[in-house]
């Protein structure tokens, strides 16, 4: 028998060696950079996957939260340039006297507006434009924050104007004054909605709204004449649910006309009145009450007229 040596590293080919060597080098560095499962990684890749998910619900509410505070801080420089124009009005006004300084600010009740409809009467007839100029910027004022008051503003514009004239100017400062308030709620709209107003309210409205959706124009005219919503809920949810603005802004011009009306001729007695409720009687109630009504016999007129349309134009297509 003959003798085999055991091998050695120098019996060993080299070449082949170092492909050995190479080969398991290569297997290993595969096997790093190739990436973890949580199959391979257990719970570890598990919690790199809930990590990940943590940091991008982070990421959403902070940049949530910037995109709310950025709204806020616009809003409040609306606000405060609004407010310097209205002073700008006050100064650029003329002079008046000292018992009517305490007189000149915005109206709470009917003695405020008053008083207001005396010291403007008096300079009306020689500063008509800055008059006229002055109602129309805090009325809009009033409409677009939200502030209440504009209803001593209607008595007032009948108290000094002509009735079509305060009719116009009235509806036109509600509509541009609402369009305002719209496009601010827009702005910061779903998070004032969400802090400050039922959910509950503005979901049954949204409901409402999609239902009408067709005749919205008619809806809104019906909104603005009946009590049914007030009207600061309205500009405020309207972008929220997707109301358009210009069914908003031209409903609101019609719809307001015929509160209006009856707000402008108890005006023309003002210094008779002793509240504001005293602008409302049976008659105009009444009136009032009619229109809300024939505004929904349009609006559902119109939508079985649509239902009839529809199911002609479906027999057509059946009988093609």
């Amino acid at each position: 028998m003959e003798y085999d040596p055991p091998l050695t590293r120098r019996h060993l080919d080299p070449n082949r060696f170092d492909n050995i060597t190479l080969s398991s080098s290569s297997t290993m560095s595969e096997q790093n950079m190739r990436p973890s499962t949580g199959r391979e990684n257990g719970f570890g890749g598990e919690r790199q996957n809930s990590q990940c998910n943590d940091r991008t619900t982070f990421t959403k509410l902070r940049s949530k939260n910037s995109h709310g505070i950025q709204s806020f801080i616009y809003l409040g420089l609306i606000f405060i340039c609004a407010v310097l124009i209205l002073y700008v009005l006050y100064v650029q006004f003329p002079k008046l006297d000292k018992d009517e300084v305490q007189y000149v600010k915005l109206p709470r009740n009917i003695e405020d507006a008053k008083n207001l409809g005396r010291v403007l009467s008096r300079y009306n007839d020689k500063h008509f434009k800055k008059v006229i100029g002055g109602y129309f910027i805090i009325y809009i004022f009033l409409q677009t924050f939200a502030i209440p008051g504009s209803i001593f503003l209607s008595i007032i514009a009948g108290y000094l104007f002509s009735f079509p004239l305060a009719l116009f100017a009235v509806c036109l400062c509600s509509s541009l004054g609402a369009s305002f308030c719209y496009s601010l709620s827009y702005l910061v709209g779903n998070i004032v909605v969400k802090k400050f107003v039922q959910s509950q309210k503005v979901d049954e409205w949204k409901k409402h709204v999609e239902r009408n959706r067709e005749h919205l124009l008619n809806y809104i005219i019906f909104l603005r004449i009946t009590p049914f919503l007030p009207n600061w809920f309205i500009n405020i949810t309207s972008p929220v649910i997707d109301v358009p603005l210009f069914p908003f802004a031209l409903g609101t011009f019609i719809g307001v006309a015929p509160p209006s009306f009856v707000a402008i001729h108890a005006g023309t007695m003002l210094q008779k009145l002793t509240s504001s409720s005293d602008a409302w009687s049976w008659t105009s109630m009444i009136v009032l009450a009619v229109l809300a009504i024939s505004c929904l016999l349009i609006d559902t007129s119109g939508k079985h007229l649509t239902v009839q349309m529809t199911g002609k134009s479906t027999c057509h297509k059946q009988s093609d």
